[in-house]
Formats: C-alpha cells, sequence, structure tokens
C-alpha cells in the first residue's frame, strides 16, 4: 500500500492513534493488539508506537494485514531494532525518553497491558489531557484526583468505538 496515494475516504494527514504495552506480550494481549491495530488500519488510522516486539510488533501486524500505515519510534539509534512491521522507522537514540515523542505524536492513546514504560506514556497522556483508553492495562488511582481522560474498556472493538466517540467520528 502506498500510504500517500489518494484515498477518497480519507483526508491527509492521516490521525496518528498510540499503541502502548509490554514488549513481552501474553498471547492474550497480542491477540488484542493485533485486532486494534487491524481495526484501527480499517478505519484509516496510521498507528504509531515504540516500534519494537510484543505489543507492539502485534499491532503493527494487524494494522499491516489491513493495509494500514505503521511508525515505529525507535529507543536505539539502528533501524533494524524495528519489530517487521514498522513501514516507517524513527530512530532517536533516546532510549525511555522517545515514550514522550509516542505521546505528543498522537491523536488519542490505546494501552494494551504494559509495564512501567507504559505507565509512564500514560503519566505523559494524562499531564497533556490527551485522551487515554485502556485494554487490560494500568488504572492508575489516588485519592481525590480524577482522570477525566482515563477510559477502560473490555475488548478492542470497544476501544475503537470510544476511540471514534472521542475524536467525534462514527464508524
Amino acid at each position: 500500500m502506498n500510504p500517500f496515494a489518494s484515498h477518497p475516504e480519507r483526508s491527509y494527514p492521516m490521525s496518528l492513534v498510540g499503541i502502548i504495552g509490554e514488549r513481552e506480550a501474553s498471547p492474550e494481549n497480542s491477540l488484542r493488539a493485533y485486532t486494534v491495530g487491524r481495526l484501527l488500519a480499517e478505519q484509516g488510522f496510521a498507528l504509531i508506537c515504540g516500534g519494537l516486539g510484543g505489543v507492539m510488533e502485534a499491532a503493527c501486524r494487524g494494522a499491516c494485514d489491513a493495509g494500514g500505515l505503521t511508525l515505529g519510534i525507535l529507543p536505539g539509534v539502528d533501524a533494524a531494532e524495528a519489530n517487521p512491521y514498522v513501514q516507517i522507522a524513527i530512530v532517536t537514540g533516546l532510549n525511555e525518553a522517545r515514550n514522550l515523542l509516542i505521546v505528543r505524536s498522537a491523536l488519542v492513546l490505546i494501552a494494551i497491558g504494559g509495564e512501567y514504560g507504559t505507565l509512564s506514556e500514560m503519566a505523559f497522556a494524562l499531564k497533556m489531557h490527551k485522551p487515554v483508553i485502556t485494554l487490560h492495562s494500568w488504572q492508575p488511582e489516588r485519592p481525590g484526583v480524577s482522570h477525566p481522560t482515563l477510559f477502560p474498556v473490555q475488548t478492542p472493538e470497544e476501544a475503537i468505538e470510544l476511540l471514534l466517540r472521542l475524536i467525534g467520528r462514527q464508524g
């Protein structure tokens, strides 16, 4: 697929949706990520992630299988570190600091599973008042503090339906 070709159903630039999650994904979270990636591509979104394995690779594979565009913001300086489904690899040499680039670039983030790197991306997004959809991921709580941009869901389909509602678009 040529991401720059004219598509009547899309207007460019494409909106980037960030997929964040664990590098060593469980089979369940891999399936969730694959499905989210596929559904995002079917809706005309481009996917941005950390470009490595686990949730990131599964989501990129799903997006590619549906003809979507994938962008990986890599922690190191070698594009060969990217998973095989990253179509555009951006090397940064920033290690975990690259998480901020992913969050800043994404319209909305979808967290699937995750470890502390995922939690850091969620914290950046919440601080910036960006929506974070959580699918079997962190649910940060603190008494007296609300998170009006944190949205837990149970299925990939719910995640995409919510994403479309958040940006004011019908599926």
